[in-house]
């Protein structure tokens, strides 16, 4: 099982995971609002090139190199994935990848061979795109192979405590079960009974409770990652509001940022 471990600058913490210990990160609690991006990358890495989308809940993941000059408005996606050197001659800035959350599951990932990272927004709307493989093929399309990745999800909201419909469930849950052509009503059904399933019953009719955390956790062991490849952070936004905020608990548009900056080879 990963290790998760608290880290502390300018006196407030941001959460780190053992997966992901080759590469400066940070998964950072609301304790640093309003702070940006281009202030928080200080915290992991000198010098890095800092690089960040407007998160729109869908399934477009870029590269650096997609995005407009910096004077221009923020390119619209959910992802980024860091570009390697075309040549070990070749020099490229560290790229500091982030992804802003509240709620839904900033989701961290590297390359142990490569060096190279991604940074996920996956809401229960991204999930149902699958926007996790589709970094993951971005990866794959530079060369990463998928027993070199390890991936972290960090503190997103517990599926205990997010109730959403059935369609919202049968959304998500069709990435997952073999029937996707089934009703919304067969599909929840049929991931309910399944095992580690990312669903919980809820009293209220036409309600479940979703745990898109999980949800992203089985895509990744279905597209053929290992458990021990996959971590999910031990805390809830909503269950602990002193560490982060949390849209459903307070309907602020607030947001705590999660950050990764990509290395030279590894391996």
């Amino acid at each position: 099982m990963a290790d998760w471990q608290w880290q502390t600058w300018q006196g407030q913490d941001f959460l780190t995971c053992d997966l992901l210990q080759p590469w400066p990160h940070g998964f950072f609690t609301r304790q640093f609002w309003p702070q940006t991006p281009e202030t928080l990358t200080a915290s992991l890495a000198a010098n890095a090139a800092v690089q960040r989308v407007k998160q729109v809940h869908g399934n477009r993941v870029l590269t650096p190199a997609d995005l407009p000059a910096e004077a221009g408005p923020r390119a619209e996606a959910d992802g980024l994935v860091s570009v390697g050197a075309a040549s070990p001659q070749e020099k490229r800035a560290r790229q500091a990848l982030w992804v802003c959350s509240a709620d839904c599951s900033p989701v961290l990932i590297g390359d142990r061979a490569t060096g190279r990272v991604a940074a996920v927004h996956a809401g229960w709307r991204g999930t149902a795109q699958a926007i996790v493989l589709v970094a993951v093929g971005k990866l794959q399309a530079q060369g990463s192979r998928l027993q070199d990745l390890v991936v972290a999800i960090g503190p997103a909201i517990a599926g205990e405590v997010y109730q959403v419909s059935v369609d919202v469930a049968a959304a998500v849950g069709r990435t997952l079960v073999s029937d996707a052509a089934s009703d919304d009503e067969a599909v929840v059904r049929a991931l309910l009974q399944s095992e580690n399933s990312p669903l919980l019953v809820d009293e209220m009719p036409g309600k479940v409770r979703l745990d898109v955390r999980q949800a992203n956790a089985r895509q990744l062991e279905q597209l053929g990652l290992g458990r021990d490849q996959v971590a999910i952070a031990p805390h809830c936004t909503f269950q602990e509001p002193e560490r982060f905020f949390s849209y459903r608990h307070t309907g602020e548009k607030q947001v705590q940022w999660s950050g990764i900056v990509s290395q030279g080879q590894l391996a």
